[in-house]
Parts: structure tokens; C-alpha cells; sequence
């Protein structure tokens, strides 16, 4: 599988604009994606790969550009036993190369608006003043509307999944969600509620096992007409 070269800027990763990368190479990735149930845990993802994984994940689009949460990447192997046990014991947890707990923020106040904002206004050239127009939305919207704070981010943590498991399978890096684990007891393990967050989705990326049943499983997808509308 031909995959074009990333290059960094200023700490972000842009595609060259040419050649783009063929149609053919996202579906053959998506297509060879998977849930992997079972990891072959001989197997590390190279530094590089990883890091260019986290600088996916830091590019992952979120409502308002607000970014509401925190990646907890963990490699370290006593933690994940720990968490293991409040995963329904899927050895996926302990198997995996990287296992990333995605948090949300539980509440997001006028500071971390104004944080946003601030780093906006440095990196785009302009001035916070000229976004007052939009601090005012953000306020009235997510702080003093029904938007409700702790649903909302936990929305925006399925985007950056989506984003880093296509990623992942771009790179033929596997990876499998899971939703299967206790949060109240991660949060405990993690320290996530002295830090306002919320453990919501985890993912665990590796190598998948030669021993996998599930690799050589076709795909169940109901056809195009069942599920996309052209109107």
C-alpha cells in the first residue's frame, strides 16, 4: 500500500497537496480494518509511526475548534493489568502495542473559552478582541444554553476516534474500540476526576495475531442503497 509522506510545520502535519493519495488506497484500508480481538504482543509500533499517530489525533477536528479532552496514552504494563480487570478482562488492553483512554471534559467555563481564544488570536495573527463576536456564541451556547457540557465533548471524543482509527489503518497500524470497561473505576485508577475529566471510549493499537479468527472475516455492511441518501 502506497502512502504519501506527512510533512511537519510548525508542529502540524500537512499533506502535500499532489499527488493525492488514490481512492483506492482509503477504501483497501478501510477494508482491511478490523476490531482486533487479538494482538500479537511481540510487536511494538516504531516510535515514528506513533508519533505521527498522536499528531493525528491532535489534528482531529472538534465542534467550535474547542478540543475538549485529553488522549491518555498508556504503555506503561502494571497500569493496564489494573485497568484489564475493568475491561470485561479483553486482553486487548494488556496484548496492544499503545492503549489510549479518550476523556472529556466534564465542564468548560469562560477560562478555558478564553485559553482557546487567546491561542487562537496568537497562531491566525489577529487579536482576541476581534473574536468577541464569537466568545460571546460560545458562552451563550455551550455555558448558558442547552447544549449541556458533559454530552457535548463526549460527542467530540467519537470524532477524534474516528479520526485515529482511519489514521491508524492508513498506516496498517490495527487498532479495536472498545466500550466495554467500568468508567467510574478508570477515572478512580487514572486520577481523571481531580482533573475534571471523563473516561468515555478507549482504543487499543497494535499488530493483530496470526492466531485471529476474526482478520479473515469478510465485512457485514448493509448495501449503499440502505444507507446513504442522495437527494
Amino acid at each position: 500500500m502506497r502512502i504519501e509522506k506527512f510533512m511537519l510545520l510548525s508542529g502540524y502535519l500537512f499533506m502535500p497537496t499532489s499527488p493525492a493519495l488514490p481512492c483506492s488506497d482509503l477504501l483497501d484500508s478501510l477494508n482491511w480494518r478490523y476490531a482486533t480481538k487479538l494482538f500479537d504482543p511481540a510487536r511494538t509500533i516504531p516510535a515514528e509511526t506513533w508519533d505521527t499517530l498522536e499528531k493525528a489525533l491532535i489534528l482531529s477536528p472538534s465542534s467550535f475548534g474547542l478540543q475538549p479532552w485529553k488522549f491518555i496514552v498508556i504503555t506503561d504494563k502494571e497500569m493496564r493489568t489494573k485497568l484489564e480487570a475493568h475491561s470485561w478482562n479483553q486482553k486487548q488492553v494488556t496484548q496492544c502495542s499503545h492503549y489510549v483512554v479518550f476523556a472529556a471534559m466534564k465542564k468548560i467555563d469562560e477560562a478555558y473559552i478564553d485559553s482557546n481564544l487567546a491561542l487562537t488570536a496568537q497562531i491566525r495573527g489577529t487579536t482576541v478582541e476581534s473574536l468577541a463576536g464569537f466568545r460571546k456564541m460560545l458562552v451563550g451556547t455551550l455555558i448558558h444554553g442547552n447544549y449541556g457540557t458533559p454530552e457535548w465533548a463526549a460527542r467530540q471524543i467519537y470524532i477524534a476516534l474516528g479520526n485515529f482509527m482511519t489514521s491508524a489503518a492508513l498506516l496498517q497500524v490495527d487498532t479495536c474500540p472498545m466500550e466495554g470497561f467500568s468508567p467510574a473505576e478508570y477515572d478512580k485508577i487514572l486520577g481523571l476526576e481531580a482533573k475534571g475529566l471523563a473516561s468515555i471510549v478507549c482504543c487499543a493499537a497494535g499488530y493483530r495475531s496470526e492466531a485471529c479468527k476474526y482478520a479473515s472475516l469478510a465485512k457485514v455492511r448493509f448495501p449503499a442503497s440502505a444507507l446513504v441518501e442522495h437527494i
